[in-house]
């Protein structure tokens, strides 16, 4: 699926390589990485169009068992190509920069480049009396009937000529003035209001908000997790929850129905209307237009089908880079590819880009949360996952709704708030544990409170609050450290600094990077820029970066979920949680299949 990036780099050696899709070839060249060969795609290139010319018909008679008990004496060749290859980069010359008299600007004379003083005003003055006298020439063409006009006009015209620049400046302010006063006339006779609204701003009354001050006011709540303090809130599980009828504890997948199934579902709800037919051979020859007949693919067959695809996945939010590279993927893994008689290309192309986008979306490495943190209670520790990513993407929301998934799989959860930044930071995480506890409380746990809130205010040190809360988890037995940390943009050096160091310096289990669904190019910009920071500014020898993705506001796209593929095209890392909404239960994890066929819909 990264067919695109044709090399491949390993420890002091480059790998440079290319596809013969026909045959089923790989052609690979190796050199050292610290050598900037020019020549190397020239000479693999060569390479490959010789050998397969060479042994063209050997491959075509015996196939796959020619190419295993064949031998292919081509040293020789190869020799000879690099010597060719060698040459070739030896003879370009290198540009030679044009000297003076080569430029166009030793063409000009000095006389052309002197400027005297006064001549450029004279000049728009002139144009502006040929405008002058244009608009005379209008108007009287317009309106020859009136005859007055026609003859102030000239005069006027005429005084202007005589008229110094200052007088015509002074007359122009006394027009302007004329008019605005008038205009000012003419608003004051504009009828007034019979009733003036009274001045003052009056406070607002939400509807699911709380008239009561006392009860609004947490400033008295006591710290460190402590929740006895804290007024309990009442409120509605139903807005809280979303979904009452749910498997409580289970995390579903994405749900998205494709254009296939909704044209099953019509097909089998009309099964009594008759199938239109097209009259006489037209029907037959459209079905046939387009077909390809046991033909190898070639780039110029491909390319406006790859065409209208970039433009597809780039419509979906796909980042304009990232679309590129996977249509280059594409061509070449099908270029030479051997085709089916009734197969067209354009079903060929979306196909294997489907395929390649599941592929993109199912990266190697799985993240399994709950296997890990039951792994972590055998080792008597915490199980630590920091929250990072830009400004107002919703790290906190999603914080909790993955806390209340925790807490229905029977795991207790300490949350460290280190956003000790952002106004209010600390106070929304308090109300999210308030409202946790009131959904599972002590006592549908044998007394064991689920969620707590370790905080020390603002303008601390996040990384000294995330260590305290980590060593406060040990010691009191919880099962999960969730850390909030502040939103940060990526270019912002200090505040990746800070990021990298938090950590370094407590070395949490899982790194999730919380991006929204509503970012195109921008995905691109955030990832790299963080992974970067985190890699630039870490003292260890093989420095922690991304781990997964936290995918939120999916509900808000409809099928331009280009973002998903961007975001694990750039890091190969899973999306591990996917928000779809404003409620606790609001939490998905990512079906591939349904994001590329929301993606394919045209």
């Amino acid at each position: 699926e990264r067919g695109g990036n044709n090399s491949f780099t390993h420890e002091a050696l480059t790998l440079k390589y290319k596809l013969d899709n026909q045959f089923e070839l790989v052609f690979v060249v190796g050199f050292q990485k610290i050598l900037t060969l020019t020549y190397v795609d020239k000479l693999i290139d060569d390479v490959h169009k010789e050998f397969r010319d060479k042994y063209r018909n050997e491959f075509q008679q015996k196939g796959t068992l020619g190419l295993l008990n064949g031998t292919f004496d081509f040293k020789d060749d190869f020799m000879r190509l690099l010597r060719d290859a060698e040459e070739s980069s030896k003879v370009r010359a290198p540009t030679v920069m044009k000297t003076f008299e080569q430029s166009l600007k030793s063409q000009k004379t000095v006389k052309c480049m002197i400027e005297t003083r006064g001549e450029k005003p004279k000049e728009k003055v002139k144009t502006k009396k040929n405008k002058g006298s244009k608009k005379e020439g209008t108007e009287a063409v317009a309106a020859p009937g009136k005859a007055p006009a026609g003859d102030k006009q000239p005069s006027a015209a005429g005084d202007r000529e005589e008229l110094t620049k200052d007088e015509i400046l002074q007359k122009n302010r006394e027009e302007f003035f004329k008019r605005h006063m008038k205009a000012g006339e003419k608003s004051s006779k504009s009828p007034k209001p019979e009733a003036q609204k009274e001045k003052g701003k009056k406070p607002r009354v939400w509807d699911l908000g709380n008239s009561n001050a006392k009860v609004l006011d947490y400033s008295n709540s006591a710290t460190n997790g402590s929740t006895e303090a804290c007024p309990v809130e009442e409120f509605d599980p139903d807005t809280a929850l979303g979904d009452r009828n749910r498997e409580p504890g289970r995390l579903y997948d994405l749900e998205y129905e494709s254009d296939d199934e909704a044209e099953e579902e019509k097909v089998i709800q009309n099964p009594s209307k008759p199938s239109a037919k097209k009259g006489g051979l037209g029907g037959m020859f459209g079905m046939l237009k387009g077909l390809v007949g046991s033909k190898s693919l070639t780039k110029e067959d491909m390319e406006p089908v790859l065409e209208k695809m970039k433009d597809h996945l780039i419509a979906k939010n796909v980042a304009a880079e990232i679309a590129v590279q996977l249509c280059e993927s594409v061509a070449k893994k099908l270029e030479g590819k051997v085709m089916g008689t009734f197969t067209t290309v354009t079903s060929t192309v979306k196909q294997a880009l489907q395929e390649a986008l599941v592929q993109i979306l199912q990266p190697q490495r799985r993240v399994d949360v709950l296997r890990d943190v039951m792994d972590a209670q055998r080792h008597r520790r915490p199980y630590v996952v920091t929250f990072c990513g830009v400004n107002g993407v919703g790290k906190s929301t999603n914080l909790a709704k993955i806390s209340f998934w925790l807490i229905e799989n029977g795991f207790s959860v300490l949350i460290a708030a280190c956003d000790t930044f952002r106004a209010g930071a600390v106070e929304q995480l308090r109300t999210h544990t308030r409202r946790l506890n009131a959904l599972h409380p002590p006592e549908s746990h044998g007394g064991r409170t689920m969620v707590q809130l370790y905080e020390k205010g603002y303008g601390k040190d996040a990384a000294g609050i995330a260590m305290e809360a980590i060593s406060y988890a040990r010691n009191q037995g919880f099962d999960v450290v969730l850390v909030d940390t502040a939103g940060r943009m990526q270019d912002n050096a200090p505040l990746m600094t800070a990021l990298a160091k938090l950590i370094a310096v407590n070395a949490p289990d899982l790194v999730l990077f919380v991006g929204e669904a509503l970012v195109g190019n921008e995905a691109v910009d955030q990832l790299v820029k963080f992974n970067k920071a985190l890699a630039d500014h870490s003292m260890a020898q093989t420095p922690r970066l991304i781990d997964g993705i936290v995918l939120t506001k999916f509900d808000t796209i409809d099928d331009k979920v280009g973002a998903a593929i961007s975001m694990t095209y750039i890091t190969s890392k899973p999306i591990v949680f996917v928000g779809t909404g404003q409620t606790y239960c609001d939490l998905r994890s990512l079906n591939a299949k349904a994001v590329v066929a929301a993606l394919m819909k045209a």
